[in-house]
């Protein structure tokens, strides 16, 4: 089939270099990269990954990871894994 059809959408300068890098490093182009995401959302009928809106506990527990709020150090990694066991 002859592609005739153009795309245009305007994102972060940063996140188009970063994620150019990622097609590269899979040997793809950028069309080739947009071309499979367009190909799994009509296989799955859906994004080809999970989309969520965090309930109502998460939403509160990442305000208050940035918040700096309830959070609770180690001293190590060994420390953290016999506390949780």
């Amino acid at each position: 089939m002859t592609k005739s059809e153009m795309i245009r959408a305007r994102v972060e300068p940063e996140l188009k270099q970063e994620a150019e890098a990622v097609f590269s490093r899979l040997g793809l182009s950028t069309t080739q990269a947009i071309t499979l995401f367009y190909k799994q959302v009509t296989l799955q009928q859906g994004l080809p990954f999970a989309v969520k809106i965090p309930n109502t506990e998460t939403r509160k527990a990442l305000q208050e990871a940035y918040d700096g709020e309830n959070l609770t150090e180690h001293e190590s990694l060994d420390a953290l894994k016999a506390v949780l066991g």
